[in-house]
């Protein structure tokens, strides 16, 4: 408790916290929508919003309020999946390298390296297309976390390769302390604020880069996302036919979405550093 009485101080996580939770809540109603969000003509088409259909419908014939609930839902189990999966690689592969040095650090960073100096987003077009068959939830979010985790991974050994100079680290050493035991008890305090920060601006990256590719239309369109919603929207000329509450609600959203995930790394990356947070609760 006394963890989020310090983090409710500051106002960017008070204000993203409450934004996320009325999202999860959205996230959540989908679980209790009357229509099928792959179902087309369910609704009357192109209807402004009013008391029955509280964000209107769109031309294929859905509410859409409640395809903005499985927008919602969708385009966090992908980022969750994304960020989770490329924190596992990142973590292993930067305390590893780091640690270790030698060959087995060469051989780490050369693989990290090379998916840095890539055109990420062309090979992401490329493979998208030919997977874009078998593009589900999981299998996008496995595929934005094989090319999320290069970065973050050199943060990590480099703060890896700070701490194995230090003095504590060579009395571990001496005093017999274990590789697993000295990463898990050592360094993983000292790594934890950049980890949480680095997972939570991945997720930022993976909602945004699907959206692209949903844009683009190189992932499933029946699978309601914001990228697909605003893919239908463009498509079918939203914007020059006026109809604001198609276009503007995945648009919102991801607005929402993208600021609430920011103030929330940049709040908890603080507060779990020891230096700010002792200027924070001082403050």
């Amino acid at each position: 408790m006394k963890v989020f009485k310090d983090l409710f101080r500051d106002y960017r996580f008070a204000l993203s916290f409450c934004v996320l939770v009325v999202l999860l809540i959205l996230a959540g109603l989908s679980f209790f929508s009357p229509y099928d969000p792959t179902l087309w003509g369910a609704v009357p088409r192109d209807l402004s919003p009013s008391a029955k259909y509280w964000l209107g419908t769109d031309s294929n014939g859905q509410d859409v309020f409640w395809q903005a609930t499985f927008a919602v839902r969708n385009s966090l189990i992908i980022s969750l999946i994304a960020g989770l999966v490329s924190r596992v690689i990142a973590v292993i592969v930067g305390m590893v390298s780091g640690y270790k040095g030698g060959a087995t650090d060469r051989v780490l960073m050369f693989l990290g390296d090379s998916l840095l100096v890539i055109p990420l987003f062309l090979i992401m077009v490329m493979l998208s297309m030919l997977v874009r068959q078998y593009m589900n939830l999981l299998v996008l979010g496995l595929l934005l976390s094989f090319f999320g985790w290069a970065w973050d991974a050199r943060l990590i050994r480099s703060l890896i390769l700070s701490l194995r100079e230090r003095d504590f680290t060579q009395t571990a050493i001496l005093s017999g302390t274990g590789t697993l035991r000295m990463v898990l008890n050592e360094y993983m305090p000292f790594a934890m604020p950049l980890i949480f920060s680095t997972l939570i601006n991945n997720m930022s990256w993976a909602i945004g880069l699907e959206m692209t590719l949903a844009i683009l239309g190189l992932v499933n369109m029946s699978i309601p996302t914001l990228g697909t919603m605003l893919n239908w929207a463009i498509s079918y000329q939203a914007i020059l036919l006026m109809r604001w509450w198609w276009i503007g609600t995945p648009v919102v959203l991801s607005i929402f979405l993208f600021i609430a995930l920011y103030w929330m790394s940049v709040s908890i990356s603080e507060y779990l550093d020891p230096r700010t947070r002792i200027q924070r609760v001082g403050a």
